[in-house]
């Protein structure tokens, strides 16, 4: 049994009922949308991260988004989707994007439980963690890019790097 299943029993639950859950544990604000939508907010050092999940039982996708405030000024847009490129590339399981009707960056990413398949706790965990996670070590390269003379290339040094090993 895993980590995140020791307080949370996933057979025939709703992957929303899952998520409500997982954020109940987290002590992570939460609204309950509707019955295949959730809503939370999870503060990270940067930011405070909205991060919305949806059950689609047509395509029957797990989807999520992660959304930031990001209001760059119209002539450093260029820039910006110069480094969502660069960003983007190094992003394995989600992507970022910006909507600018909104002045929301966002970081979507689907899991997709096709043939009836069930989402553990372990993986709905998983990807909010990691949305948390590429948000946090991207912010200051978004920053950086949008509000300083670097080059999106140069900006991109200031992410974080992911940590191998043991100290």
């Amino acid at each position: 049994m895993s980590h995140a299943e020791e307080y949370i029993d996933i057979e025939d639950l709703h992957p929303i009922d899952i998520v409500e859950t997982l954020a109940t544990h987290h002590a992570w604000d939460f609204d309950r949308i509707a019955d295949d939508q959730i809503a939370m907010s999870i503060e990270g050092q940067w930011r405070t991260y909205s991060i919305t999940l949806a059950w689609s039982a047509y395509d029957e996708t797990l989807r999520m988004i992660c959304t930031f405030d990001l209001d760059p000024p119209e002539e450093t847009r260029p820039k910006l989707f110069e480094a969502l490129n660069l960003v983007n590339d190094r992003c394995w399981a989600g992507a970022f994007t910006y909507w600018a009707a909104q002045k929301l960056m966002v970081y979507r990413y689907g899991l997709v439980l096709a043939g009836e398949q069930l989402a553990s706790a372990d993986q709905i965990a998983c990807m909010v963690e990691t949305a948390v996670i590429a948000s946090e070590r991207y912010y200051p390269a978004f920053q950086l890019t949008l509000w300083s003379d670097n080059t999106p290339e140069q900006a991109m040094n200031v992410a974080i790097a992911e940590g191998f090993g043991r100290a």
